[in-house]
């Protein structure tokens, strides 16, 4: 099986690119092999390739850059999920695409269900959102996993970010009225191996672990686990503006995807401790 994966080089690209290794052989082009920006590219790479299953964890997730720079967001959150798609549904193939939290408002405590309102806040949930329905409005057999502050052991990320503040601070401000779930790459990963070897039914799927925390709450463990002594203050949003606004409310229902796939998601706990005894043993 040719497994066409985009966006090798992220966060998620790199978990993917070893997980699914045992269900063939792996297409993964740098960027210097291939464009996304360029849809003639795309089109003349995946005539040459030939996939058999298209997992797309390419995005533009750079999101306050995302207000200024929105045709470029556009491109890789909208335009190319619409392209390779298309591409899927004419040669009956699956794709693989991730999602994210921020198609949502951000509103309330209640956790997002996958058919609650969408409302984006911001360029980047925007895109994201136009993605997704592309994508469903496709005809294609597609999975789409919303995921929400995705971090890992390498990369750029909120968990590293800290560890490497914590060497030269004593004392940091961290938002504490946003919630939500943080979900490492190496479980979307895990997942994404279960749901095409379990051949999962076509659909949208909210995938990140079990359980609620604040970007504050989320430091503190972090700094707990890597005993870290550093005193960390509570903040509210409005405290740190940003050029996008940030939903509130990232928590998500995993329901749908526990039954569908028969498990229950580990805790955000856990996955950080695995997260954070991966990183300092590199």
């Amino acid at each position: 099986m040719n497994i066409l994966l985009l966006g090798k080089t992220g966060q998620l690209g790199f978990e993917l690119q070893r997980t699914l290794s045992p269900f063939g052989r792996i297409v993964a082009p740098a960027r210097a092999e291939l464009d996304l920006a360029n849809a003639q590219e795309v089109s003349d790479y995946l005539a040459q390739v030939r996939p058999n299953i298209i997992v797309n964890a390419a995005a533009w997730t750079a999101v306050d850059a995302a207000e200024t720079q929105q045709a470029e967001a556009k491109r890789l959150n909208a335009d190319l999920p619409e392209q390779l798609a298309k591409y899927a549904a004419v040669n009956n193939i699956r794709l693989v695409h991730y999602s994210s939290d921020y198609v949502y408002s951000g509103a309330g405590i209640i956790p997002w269900q996958e058919n609650s309102p969408t409302a984006p806040l911001n360029v980047y949930g925007e895109t994201k959102l136009q993605g997704d329905e592309a994508i469903q409005y496709s005809g294609s057999d597609y999975l789409i996993f919303r995921t929400s502050w995705v971090y890992s052991a390498r990369g750029k990320n909120f968990m590293k970010t800290m560890l490497h503040l914590a060497e030269s601070k004593s004392e940091l401000n961290i938002i504490s009225d946003q919630f939500g779930a943080p979900t490492p790459a190496r479980l979307i990963a895990q997942i994404t191996a279960l749901a095409i070897h379990s051949k999962l039914k076509t659909g949208l799927y909210h995938l990140a672990p079990a359980g609620q925390i604040s970007w504050y709450g989320f430091a503190k463990e972090i700094f707990r686990l890597a005993g870290k002594s550093i005193k960390v203050n509570s903040i509210q949003t409005s405290d740190y503006p940003t050029l996008a606004i940030r939903p509130l409310n990232s928590r998500m229902d995993l329901t749908k995807l526990q039954q569908a796939l028969n498990i229950q998601l580990p805790n955000w706990q856990n996955q950080l401790e695995l997260t954070l005894n991966e990183y300092l043993e590199q």
